[in-house]
């Protein structure tokens, strides 16, 4: 049977992951988006596990909340990549230091 340790391991394994992802890759925006999002994820896995061996609802709907801001943080980032490609023919972040006014 599948214990509470088991999904706070995994999820501990994800959040390790998407923060190693964000301090190792600091050239390319998507894979940033990418170890954001794995991030959330991570801590909404943590929240149901939670909810679920507790027997108590709020955790599942905090995910809902989570995935809502997920969910317009993806939208934006990606509009805001869209332009600086358009404007930069790139999608290093360095590109985006040269873009201060």
């Amino acid at each position: 049977m599948i214990s509470l340790a088991h999904y706070l391991i995994v999820g501990a394994v994800l959040f390790c992951l998407s923060v190693a992802g964000i301090f190792i890759n600091r050239k390319n925006v998507i894979v940033l988006l990418m170890c954001i999002e794995l991030m959330l994820l991570a801590v909404n896995l943590n929240f149901i596990a939670f909810s679920h061996f507790l027997g108590n609802l709020t955790g599942q709907v905090f995910v809902f909340f989570i995935l809502t801001v997920a969910a317009a943080e993806s939208a934006i980032g990606l509009a805001i990549l869209v332009v600086l490609f358009r404007n930069r023919s790139s999608i290093n972040v360095e590109d985006l230091d040269e873009m201060r006014g």
